[in-house]
């Protein structure tokens, strides 16, 4: 059985993770976008500007999700401890 602190912790850690991530993914994108856009371009045969568009979709909807599903819940228990 876990705590509301092993909870609270775990999801703390799962912030500290997926945080990192974005930030990595984010540098990685403006660092080596054109390349990496022309790969992608050529294999799911896009256009290069809607591949970054794709981009900055995923790093909006990859930063949400951590909002919603990592730090809201490790506030609320911070707050309930």
């Amino acid at each position: 059985m876990s705590t509301i602190e092993a909870i609270r912790e775990f999801l703390g850690w799962c912030s500290v993770i997926n945080i990192g991530l974005l930030i990595l993914s984010s540098v990685l994108i403006i660092a080596i976008r054109r390349p990496v856009s022309r790969i992608h371009a050529k294999m799911f045969d896009l256009n290069e500007n809607d591949v970054q568009l794709a981009y900055f979709q995923y790093l909006g909807q990859y930063k949400v999700a951590i909002i919603m599903f990592n730090i809201v819940p490790y506030l609320a228990l911070k707050i309930m401890s």
